[in-house]
């Protein structure tokens, strides 16, 4: 490990391991330690081997399947091509914008289109699946301790997903700018990146974490032209990222992303409503 320690350079991103920007055979590469979650090294390497082709994902280059806390195991993949897109959207054209979300729409789709029998977490290379044992999402809600009233809106939540898609797909589960690499210069996306959090889900969940906190209606117009998953799209989806929006709420003291999640929790509470105040997104096109 000296060898790519030496050239190492630290990236931003991921939660659940250190990521390093390193010079390995003669090409640009990432590294990525899994000191906190060591199994879940060969999961990633397995997603990518999945998905390659269908997605823009990196090739895996090497991987570290076992270690301790000391010596962890590791993923080497290409680095890909391209600037972070959540940085190119701050003064993208409106053209570029649309774009974007055509191709946005497009892997949503792939994405929901992989389906597995049972939601759960993938446990090991094979990708078992460990099914969630959280209860329904008002037991879950309650055990995170948020001190607000969302009675309303896990109501509101929970009919809008039993009256949805009742199937099992693919979730990338982090499916936002941040994670997301675009050419400048043509507007393509050249790679989805981060598959820490990815399981077997709802086909809505990866559209509700793009819309969290999204007010662009031309990227949002392009997204939703390329999807086909029924009536209330942008409600069902706000409806299944109620999971993930309510455990980063409980992380408003450690970073921004969770103070924002928290604030829009609130909004929930205070407006009884699922919108919390967020735009119209599924509008006439």
């Amino acid at each position: 490990m000296s060898d790519f320690a030496a050239s190492a350079v630290p990236l931003t991103g991921g939660y659940g391991g250190q990521t390093f920007a390193v010079s390995a055979g003669g090409e640009e590469a990432v590294l990525k330690f899994y000191a906190t979650d060591p199994d879940r090294a060969v999961v990633d390497a397995a997603l990518l081997q999945l998905v390659r082709g269908l997605l823009p994902v990196p090739r895996v280059l090497d991987l570290k399947r076992e270690g301790s806390y000391d010596d962890p195991p590791y993923l080497l993949t290409e680095r890909l091509p391209g600037v972070n897109l959540q940085v190119f959207l701050e003064t993208a054209t409106a053209d570029q914008r649309r774009t974007v979300g055509t191709q946005l729409g497009e892997l949503l789709a792939r994405l929901s289109g992989m389906p597995f029998l049972k939601a759960g977490m993938f446990r090991d290379g094979d990708l078992t699946i460990e099914p969630f044992q959280l209860g329904d999402l008002e037991q879950y809600a309650a055990g995170l301790g948020l001190g607000v009233d969302l009675t309303s809106v896990l109501d509101q939540a929970e009919d809008l997903l039993a009256d949805g898609l009742d199937r099992v797909c693919l979730v990338h589960s982090d499916f936002n700018p941040k994670n997301l690499l675009v050419d400048p210069e043509t507007a393509r996306i050249t790679g989805l990146i981060d598959w820490e959090f990815a399981h077997a889900g709802s086909p809505y969940a990866d559209l509700g974490n793009l819309f969290r906190f999204c007010e662009d209606r031309v990227l949002a117009g392009a997204v939703l032209d390329e999807l086909d998953l029924g009536e209330r799209v942008v409600d069902r989806a706000r409806a299944a990222d109620l999971w993930a929006l309510l455990d980063l709420a409980t992380r408003a003291d450690l970073h921004e992303v969770g103070a924002a999640a928290y604030r829009l929790v609130s909004r929930m509470a205070d407006t009884r409503d699922l919108a919390g105040g967020r735009p119209d997104l599924d509008v006439v096109r």
